[in-house]
């Protein structure tokens, strides 16, 4: 199986397959891999000699006849054919019909002038079925999973130096806790603090927190962290400015709720000797989040944080009910919370 590094590494040497398959959800990374293959065809070659096709709208015989027609000033073809649903368990959602009788016999045979590129955009291939095991077997193969955090931190160090500046440990770690290990949004992202900072320069936490738009989670965040080192008036600050955003006080009091479970969980994995990474990994959270809930555990006791889950379930039904308004129950479990132990 091959990486798209090493990929690209073969591509370079001209060590190239006549089938590939590109398989996984992180479509950044399958993106990238069809660009190297592609690059084999110059700009010219690419308007007679590249075509990408989407089996939800295109038959897979007719993508292999594509694949079948000769080069047109050229010496190669490159048939791309994404969403092949086919070579997965799900279910197939076009009510085009395909013929897989004779992709099964193409992969066989495959043109010699012609790469075929496969992309199967999901979490499995369907191994049971004779036609993946074939696949498997004759084309290079290329797995394009979700990054972990940890690799997506060596990623992100990899990509801030080829943009010719670099990323510090906290910016990172911020960076991924704000937008998830989702390479596309990340790199754009990066891209453009890069620019900020300029050639040579750091991108630090500070660069993260002024150019990378916050969610309406690390806006709850902030409020909880207020309320956490009793900072009553900023709290309700902090609250009155989500309100003035039209944010639903439900929601705002599922993210308050969701902080303080999260606070609670590392609480109690700390008394059972779990450290940070342990601990992200059981309440499958990312380990900055986890290293910032550590710090507000240490404010509260168990007793109080069990109460305040008590009392979230009875705002939650008073907000949901209509009972009270929602306003004024929000102020009020703010001050509560404010100065609880």
């Amino acid at each position: 199986m091959l990486t798209v590094e090493s990929l690209k590494k073969r591509v370079k040497n001209k060590e190239l397959s006549p089938i590939y398959l590109i398989w996984g959800t992180e479509l950044y990374l399958a993106e990238n891999a069809i660009e190297t293959i592609t690059s084999l065809l110059s700009p010219d070659e690419k308007d007679f000699n590249l075509s990408v096709h989407n089996l939800d709208e295109i038959s897979v015989q007719e993508v292999i006849e594509d694949a079948e027609t000769m080069p047109f000033l050229g010496d190669r073809r490159v048939v791309v054919m994404k969403n092949a649903a086919f070579l997965t368990a799900a279910k197939e959602k076009t009510k085009i019909e395909h013929d897989y009788k004779i992709f099964e016999h193409y992969i066989q045979n495959p043109a010699d002038y012609t790469i075929l590129i496969i992309v199967v955009p999901y979490e499995k291939l369907d191994e049971r079925k004779k036609i993946v095991k074939q696949l498997k077997t004759q084309a290079e193969v290329i797995q394009v999973s979700k990054l972990s955090n940890d690799t997506a931190e060596k990623w992100l160090q990899k990509e801030a130096v080829s943009l010719g500046v670099s990323i510090d440990g906290e910016a990172t770690q911020l960076l991924l806790s704000r937008l998830g290990t989702h390479m596309a949004v990340l790199a754009k992202e990066l891209e453009k603090m890069a620019l900020f900072v300029g050639e040579n320069g750091v991108i630090s936490k500070d660069t993260v927190e002024n150019l990378v738009a916050r969610t309406l989670e690390d806006d709850v965040f902030g409020l909880v962290d207020h309320v956490v080192h009793k900072r009553t008036e900023q709290a309700l600050r902090s609250f009155y400015d989500l309100m003035k955003q039209n944010q639903e006080p439900i929601q705002i009091h599922a993210l308050i709720t969701r902080q303080f479970r999260m606070i609670n969980g590392v609480k109690e994995l700390q008394k059972k000797g779990y450290g940070e990474k342990q601990i992200a990994s059981s309440l499958k959270l990312h380990p900055y989040a986890v290293k910032l809930a550590s710090k507000h555990a240490k404010r509260y006791d168990e007793a109080f944080l069990r109460n305040c889950l008590n009392n979230f379930a009875d705002t939650d039904y008073k907000l949901k009910t209509g009972q009270m308004d929602k306003t004024l129950l929000l102020e009020l479990e703010i001050v509560a919370l404010s100065q609880g132990s």
